[in-house]
């Protein structure tokens, strides 16, 4: 029997890294409204809803539910999309399952961002109470009362409200439960991944303080207080949280242009940049994070087979301007003028002969300039 898994919204590229991104109690995946697309430009974001809200069934979980049982449902959601390793990012309720994960499958979570949460969440009475409240009278009062528990005077997202009216009421109240019993404090100095921590600083249901005790007990953790907001900080400030997201969850790309400018040069990488037009942003984001951010990075081969490989495949294809730039990182990556010919003569046998006559003309020019000379292939 195939199990339910939590409704969700994948966006971005499927070749991208991917971020899961999980929802504060009472809302649903509309809470990254204003952020998920633009993280969607570098990432394959995936959020999702929580047992009964949004699209997600209700009997996914029941009383006396986990953070764990969640967690499993997160696991299971990810693992029916085909994804291995992640990024997860997580507010309140979310942010809690975020941090259970990293505890409890680090192996999973390449890096964690923790928004407006806690490792623990001012006891069980508070929510064991609210749950009971819910089960014996529903939503509808509750929800009255979440502009002033989310967000700051004067501010508020309709729709986030209206999440918070629907919700299911049993499954709100596991969800409940599940706060209730979560503590990981004596469990977050495990945490290896690295580790963002984003506070609200007029947040009244975790305050700042909750923030910090989090980040003083993880070895890798940064923390980040944003004036101005409450407890639903995407929604509410998400410039801030977006720009606090992306140098958490970029490191990739900014690792690939390290690489780049090693293997292509400065030079060569600069002018690239400066071409760069809103139009080509993205491909350029695409080349540095993935091409050479994961794919030159990967320690199983080294950079000069990485570089004779690269040679092949250029002259198969015959992209030639491309190839001119890839003898010069071969140069670069420690190959002699006869290792690329002995590399290119390769190409003669399987690519055929026109085409190595082509890289060979492409190559000694290359070769020649480098020394200086002006000699052309004959």
């Amino acid at each position: 029997m195939t199990r339910k898994l939590l409704n969700h919204l994948a966006e971005g590229p499927q070749t991208a890294p991917p971020l899961l991104l999980g929802p504060s109690l009472g809302t649903s995946y509309a809470l990254w409204d204003e952020v998920a697309p633009e993280l969607a430009a570098t990432h394959r974001v995936v959020r999702w809803d929580l047992p009964g809200h949004g699209g997600s069934a209700p009997d996914l979980i029941g009383p006396g539910a986990t953070v764990g049982d969640l967690a499993a449902l997160v696991l299971d959601l990810a693992d029916s999309l085909g994804i291995d390793h992640f990024a997860y990012a997580g507010v309140s309720l979310g942010g809690a399952v975020g941090l259970h994960l990293a505890v409890h499958h680090p192996e999973r979570v390449s890096s964690l961002a923790v928004i407006c949460s806690s490792a623990h969440f001012n006891g069980s009475k508070p929510w064991e109470e609210r749950a009971e409240l819910v089960r014996r009278e529903g939503l509808a009062a509750l929800a009255e009362s979440a502009n002033s528990r989310w967000f700051t005077a004067g501010f508020t997202v309709p729709r986030l409200i209206d999440d918070h009216r629907d919700a299911d009421p049993a499954a709100y109240a596991a969800c409940c439960d599940a706060l209730a019993a979560f503590d990981l404090r004596d469990r977050l100095p495990e945490i290896s991944a690295p580790t963002l921590l984003i506070a609200g600083r007029q947040d009244p249901a975790t305050p700042p303080a909750q923030l910090r005790e989090i980040a003083d007990a993880v070895a890798s953790a940064t923390l980040v207080e944003l004036p101005g907001a409450s407890h639903l900080a995407p929604a509410q400030c998400p410039a801030a949280v977006l720009t606090a997201l992306r140098a958490h969850f970029d490191g990739g790309a900014k690792r690939g242009m390290e690489v780049r400018r090693a293997v292509l040069g400065d030079a060569h990488v600069d002018r690239a940049q400066a071409r760069q037009t809103p139009f080509t942003a993205r491909f350029q984001d695409f080349i540095s994070r993935y091409a050479w951010g994961e794919i030159w990075t990967d320690p199983t081969l080294s950079r000069r087979e990485r570089s004779m490989i690269t040679l092949t495949a250029l002259v198969a294809h015959g992209h030639y301007d491309e190839l001119a730039m890839h003898v010069r990182a071969a140069r670069r990556n420690g190959l002699t003028p006869e290792e690329i010919g002995a590399v290119l003569l390769q190409t003669a046998v399987y690519c055929g002969v026109p085409a190595a006559n082509s890289a060979f003309a492409t190559a000694q020019r290359v070769l020649a300039e480098e020394e200086g000379d002006d000699g052309a292939a004959g």
